[in-house]
């Protein structure tokens, strides 16, 4: 019953942007590529072929993403109306490796395998790039490397004549529900995410200067601070926990109200989440219409609350 709840919510906003499409210019398609937060099912696809095993578990999992519902490029590319091809993978750094399983790629190599299928990239489609998160948590201390990943990749899918680009920032590391209760670790991840967003937002300033290249920064970052200081504003009520505990591999525990949490795990968004996310990227990505974006934001938002008041008459 709790999927269909999320499911009804992404169907009734992604139908309402629907009818509202023709106000912006289409690509012809959308490329993704990156970590847990793009994922379609890549990752659990791989690791239940290779040993058997379901990762992430679905349920408490939604059909392999890294969370309880679709993500939010699948929510975009709904609301624009085109394909999604998804070259993500969970665990993916911005360079070769993959901190879920060594065999799954990284970045870099995703990048690599769209390159070597397309000799010649569609020109009109929006090439998505969100990564850098598994960098910082798996050790990486100096931002440059990251941005230097990014930048590269958007030059190598360019370089086979890719020209549309939204490239995403990183949220607040620190804040995440594995991090926040540790002070000395948040504040350290705090200060890489803000290094890292500032070395980004140049690089991204750079490639603009180039011919053929337009690169969108989908600012992230921002909506998530927002969403901390003021989480009534999206219909949230919790901001720091976990919706979803895992004891084992069979045993977890769900909250009863996951639409009003801001993560689903110890380190993804909730459903409810990237369907925000969903309306902000619609807002941001250059041929769409920022009015747009916005209504779909307001008809996300909508969703919350009727789900919130669902939630306080018990039904």
């Amino acid at each position: 019953m709790k999927k269909q709840v999320i499911a009804a919510g992404f169907i009734l906003s992604s139908s309402f942007v629907f009818s509202l499409k023709a106000s912006a210019a289409s690509f012809s398609q959308i490329y993704a590529f990156g970590d847990s937060l793009v994922d379609t099912g890549n990752a659990y696809n791989f690791i239940k072929a290779a040993t058997g095993d379901e990762f992430p578990p679905s349920p408490p999992y939604f059909q392999g993403r890294f969370t309880n519902g679709p993500v939010w490029v699948e929510g975009l590319s709904s609301s624009l109306g085109i394909t999604l091809t998804n070259f993500a993978f969970g665990g993916a750094t911005t360079g070769t490796l993959n901190t879920v399983n060594a065999n799954l790629p990284g970045l870099a190599q995703q990048i690599t395998n769209f390159s070597t299928a397309n000799t010649q990239a569609d020109d009109k489609a929006l090439y998505v790039i969100w990564a850098g998160a598994n960098d910082y948590r798996n050790g990486v201390t100096n931002p440059l490397e990251p941005v230097n990943n990014l930048i590269n990749a958007v030059k190598s899918l360019a370089s086979v004549g890719a020209e549309n680009f939204l490239v995403v920032n990183l949220p607040n590391l620190g804040a995440l529900p594995s991090i926040n209760n540790n002070p000395t670790v948040s504040a350290g991840l705090t200060a890489l995410t803000n290094a890292h967003n500032s070395g980004l937002a140049f690089g991204v300033n750079t490639l603009n200067q180039q011919e053929d290249i337009h690169v969108t920064l989908f600012d992230v970052n921002s909506l998530f601070s927002r969403g901390l200081a003021s989480p009534e504003e999206f219909g949230l009520t919790n901001v720091t926990d976990a919706c979803l505990t895992i004891t084992s591999p069979t045993s977890f525990t769900t909250c009863p109200n996951p639409n009003q949490y801001l993560f689903w795990d110890q380190l993804h968004p909730t459903a409810y989440t990237h369907s925000i996310l969903a309306g902000a990227a619609l807002a941001a990505v250059p041929e769409s219409s920022p009015a747009l974006g916005m209504l779909a934001l307001g008809a996300l938002g909508t969703v919350g609350v009727l789900k919130r008041q669902r939630t306080h008459r018990g039904t």
